[in-house]
């Protein structure tokens, strides 16, 4: 079980239960212009809690299973970001893929820096995992500075990667590895 974290003393880093379904809900609803260059097309139904208790139930059965870890940035009773360990590998290669938003509204403040910083720490700490992936958009300089600020490093290019904003948008890749131990230790 991984415990939430405090970020600032108003927001909180804490794994996504199904009760967030509405202040998530209501988070897509007030950022979607932000979001929307970064995100794939979504439906109408994607800012209801109903489609996002339907979609937090799917990521939480993948938690159980260890595979992904989803945590919410709360503040009050609000969600003002997310951040989310994908595709977790155990064994030779102890990897996942990190990938994140932020509402508009909570966008200066650092929060996102502080969030990948403490997510990096539980996965060395907790997970025991070796190295975080992350992608970002060409033009998305500003989650490309929080990669930067946070020890991750460009180490490659891939055209055509990702399908957002309603096109397929090249990207730039990068990694952080987190520590040099074997495998589990």
């Amino acid at each position: 079980m991984i415990s939430p974290r405090s970020l600032t003393p108003e927001v909180q880093l804490r794994i996504a239960t199904l009760d967030d379904a509405a202040a998530l809900a209501e988070a897509y609803q007030r950022s979607w212009d932000h979001l929307s260059p970064w995100e794939p097309v979504r439906p109408d139904n994607w800012f209801t809690a109903a489609a996002q208790q339907e979609k937090l139930a799917g990521t939480l059965e993948r938690y159980k299973n260890g595979l992904v870890v989803p945590w919410l940035l709360v503040e009050g009773d609000r969600v003002v970001g997310a951040i989310t360990l994908n595709d977790l590998v155990p064994g030779a290669f102890r990897n996942a893929d990190v990938g994140y938003w932020l509402a508009a509204d909570a966008v200066g403040r650092g929060l996102m820096t502080r969030a990948v910083e403490t997510v990096a720490e539980i996965a060395d700490q907790e997970l025991k995992l070796h190295r975080l992936a992350a992608s970002t958009v060409t033009t998305n300089a500003a989650s490309q500075a929080v990669l930067q600020r946070t020890g991750f490093i460009q180490y490659g290019f891939a055209p055509t990667y990702l399908h957002t904003g309603g096109a397929w948008q090249d990207c730039n890749l990068y990694q952080r590895i987190l520590n040099d131990r074997a495998p589990g230790a």
